[in-house]
């Protein structure tokens, strides 16, 4: 079934067709340790065993880690988790799994694998010997012998993922997400020992080889957006310091970094992201772009970025790049795309050849918010990709790759959407891509059908239903339908007037939608979005769809609350709320009154009689920057600098502390 720019249909088929091969070929194989059947697996993360004859597989929406035999291609069974997986790492003798579970508050678990499969031949592996094969499934395990695999749970921040070991093995680290910083855990003492604070949305991050720096790919810019250089950055920890002692400034407009990588010999990183063409007004696709999708390369030895290359082909997008793997040999760079639903085989060596003969994309030197964006060219003339890599488009059906890794000459893909891996022989460039279901009845329910959420869900990811692939949803809302931070001029209301991305979260519950509210209703901006974004016409069924994944969107409890509840700072700042005249145009529980106001922060092109749509406050930690401009960067300037005549909040009044108090409830909600 092929999958084309026009193919929304053939999609939504190629979901359905997935879920009944799933339950026409399941076989009746259990483990001791055996979750709640769940409808869908979602693997987001993998990791190989260093004979590359077991993976394991983190099953986000399963809660549970996958094993697979590579020889027999046969799941062997699942280690049940208390939380999301998010991210795995084999210690050294590979006895051990370390699996972020990501929730508020939290954990890693430390599997045993020797016990998980304590009949296994060798340790930490898993074995068809250990398996229980019978016509009839088995019946789940008492909690007590589900958690006796997990040997220690650790506490760590909040949406934890991407662990990385020390190479002494004595230290772990982890991505905790929205707190904004690394999690430094003390595998010895079984506890986090301390906290090193990086730019924004850490997401993954890679050890260099001699163990002294940690380099962090933040998700997200914390600028205003209207700077004059807004972009992600790489932050680059010294961890004997304990602190971050350099940025890597990537492009401006570039976001939704997804993953970064060292080769093996050390001398190089890897980062992919998404590079916005975000600065003149948005036009149709065939001439220019909106968004591309890059990678940029990273010099160890100088410290600095080498070059920046977009991973689309002129006249064909790569959408949304997301998980790396590199051979062991350093030859092979691998990309997936999530959003085309392929993987690039990249010639590093050849690249690399190409990209020392680009001029410097820019001197490190250059301070932020210098003029230096402001007078380059979108991207200081990023260059195509042109040849030295292959792109393998993957297995019909096996639909949204985000983490690729190598066992020996064989790339293993995981799929989220389609519950699957794809399977590539690295040493043969005439084989074709082959599919593994990793549907067992034990883990998935065989029976549940693909429902609207889901199929929503992957359309708002899917760049097949964008002309030429360039972009899905998710490109301009990252993070679950949230925002880049990056100010657009869209169409639909004028030109030379750019408004901040917007949240989707509870779109459908505080119409109108947009800034300006020219679109009535949610459900006729996703119409609009397709037809004037993406450029195509597609059927009813995926708006439709794309209506049902957003409407089932919940908010994550902020950061700032303290065990679910608001600190001593934000119950005063509650206060402060009220009495400030906030509630108002904000009451709960949505916090917004649904109007539009002049609050002063009008410009030149917005015309004479503009308003804005009254914002929900809720995650508002999450949505910097803020206003419909983007010109403010915290919260503080919204009721401070960005605040001009008290037009939304009487906030001149109040005290230093009471402004911080009000800010700590506002983060809070």
């Amino acid at each position: 079934m092929s999958i084309n720019d026009n193919g929304s249909t053939a999609v939504a088929s190629a979901i359905v067709a997935v879920a009944l091969q799933f339950a026409a070929t399941a076989q009746t194989v259990s483990l001791q340790c055996v979750p709640q059947r769940a409808p869908y697996l979602s693997p987001t993360a993998l990791a190989a065993s260093g004979d590359g004859k077991t993976l394991y597989i983190a099953c986000a929406t399963a809660n549970c880690i996958v094993c697979l035999d590579t020889a027999s291609r046969v799941v062997l069974g699942s280690i049940p988790v208390p939380e999301p997986p998010s991210g795995l790492v084999l210690s050294a003798e590979e006895r051990r799994l370390f699996v972020t579970c990501a929730a508020p508050e939290s954990a890693v678990c430390v599997i045993d694998l020797g016990q998980a499969f304590a009949s296994a031949a060798s340790p930490g592996r898993c074995n068809a010997s250990t398996l229980q094969r019978s016509n009839a499934p088995t019946p789940p395990p008492a909690a007590a012998a589900l958690t006796s695999r997990i040997v220690a749970r650790i506490t760590t921040g909040h949406t934890a993922m991407a662990p990385t070991l020390s190479l002494d093995g004595k230290m772990l680290y982890v991505c905790n997400r929205f707190n904004d910083c690394i999690g430094v855990i003390d595998l010895a003492a079984g506890k986090e020992v301390g906290r090193i604070p990086v730019r924004r949305e850490p997401v993954a991050a890679a050890l260099t080889r001699d163990g002294k720096h940690l380099l962090v790919a933040n998700h997200l810019h914390n600028e205003a957006a209207n700077a004059a250089y807004v972009a992600a950055v790489v932050s680059a920890i010294d961890l004997a310091q304990g602190k971050v002692t350099a940025e890597f400034l990537l492009p401006d407009g570039s976001g939704a970094l997804k993953d970064i990588r060292i080769s093996p010999d050390g001398k190089y990183a890897a980062v992919t992201h998404i590079l916005a063409q975000y600065r003149p007004a948005a036009g149709n696709l065939r001439s220019l772009w909106m968004n591309a999708n890059a990678l940029t390369v990273i010099d160890l030895g100088r410290m600095e970025v080498l070059a920046t290359t977009l991973l689309d082909d002129r006249g064909r997008g790569a959408a949304n790049p997301w998980g790396m793997a590199w051979s062991a040999d350093g030859s092979t760079l691998l990309v997936a795309h999530a959003g085309t639903h392929e993987l690039s085989l990249i010639d590093f060596a050849a690249l690399l050849k190409k990209l020392l003969q680009l001029p410097a994309p820019f001197d490190s030197l250059k301070a932020r918010g210098s003029a230096y964006a402001e007078s380059q060219p979108m991207g200081y003339s990023v260059p195509f990709f042109a040849g030295s890599r292959r792109r393998v488009k993957l297995p019909a059906g096996d639909l949204g790759p985000r983490a690729v890794t190598i066992a020996g000459h064989t790339a293993y893909v995981a799929n989220y959407f389609s519950d699957t891996l794809s399977v590539i022989d690295l040493s043969n460039t005439n084989s074709k891509p082959e599919s593994i279901p990793l549907h067992k009845s034990e883990i998935r329910n065989p029976k549940s059908e693909i429902n609207e959420v889901r199929k929503g869900e992957f359309f708002f990811h899917d760049a097949s239903i964008c002309y030429q692939g360039w972009q899905s949803c998710a490109s301009c809302h990252p993070g679950g339908a949230r925002a880049d931070g990056l100010n657009w001029d869209l169409l639909n209301d004028g030109v030379g007037n750019p408004k901040n991305t917007k949240s989707l979260l509870f779109a459908f519950q505080t119409p109108p939608a947009m800034w300006l509210g020219v679109r009535e209703t949610a459900e006729t901006a996703v119409r609009a979005g397709i037809k004037h974004i993406l450029f195509t016409q597609q059927p009813e069924e995926v708006g439709a769809a794309i209506d049902a994944y957003l409407k089932s969107l919940r908010p994550v409890p902020s950061p700032h609350l303290v065990r679910g509840k608001l600190s001593a700072a934000a119950r005063r700042g509650e206060k402060v709320f009220s009495r400030a005249g906030c509630a108002e145009c904000h009451p709960p529980p949505l916090f917004t009154d649904l109007h539009q106001y002049d609050v002063g922060t009008r410009r030149a092109f917005d015309g004479p009689t503009v308003k804005f749509d009254t914002p929900a406050l809720v995650e508002l930690w999450r949505t910097a920057p803020y206003l419909h401009d983007g010109s403010a960067a915290t919260v503080r300037e919204v009721l401070t600098s960005r605040n001009p005549h008290d037009r939304h909040g009487k906030t001149s009044n109040l005290t230093s502390q009471e402004i911080t108090n009000l800010c700590a409830y506002l983060l809070s909600l």
